[in-house]
């Protein structure tokens, strides 16, 4: 794991997280509360609007967040998964596996789009 990504490893267990994106129309702050799941140096998550979402038409338009998780605050660069890609299977393994121990999350599952999170400096 890369120095600048050894923050995350203490986060992955949080509930949620905090995601902020640029507003594409009103050039605003949009802040979320989001389920994610960490994936090495990554941010993975799941947007059940899928592209309807505007968390997710902000960042297709300004890929750069803010994210907030425990105790840490950190800019990435955020990216809609290719469908049938191995991070949209990953993203999709790991967030039902994060959250569906005591829930049906088949449906959400297989309608959600995966959204990867960067940060600066990971070895991607």
């Amino acid at each position: 794991m890369s120095a600048s990504a050894s923050w995350l490893a203490p986060i992955a267990d949080e509930s949620f997280m905090y995601l902020t994106t640029t507003g594409r129309v009103s050039g605003t702050p949009h802040r979320i509360e989001i389920w994610f799941g960490v994936d090495q140096n990554r941010i993975l998550l799941m947007a059940g609007g899928r592209d309807k979402s505007d968390w997710v038409k902000n960042l297709i338009a300004d890929p750069h967040v803010t994210v907030e998780v425990g105790n840490q605050t950190r800019s990435g660069m955020a990216y809609v998964v290719s469908p049938d890609s191995e991070d949209d299977a990953r993203a999709r393994e790991l967030l039902v596996s994060k959250y569906g121990k005591d829930r049906d999350l088949d449906d959400w599952r297989a309608r959600s789009l995966p959204v990867v999170i960067t940060f600066p400096g990971n070895d991607v």
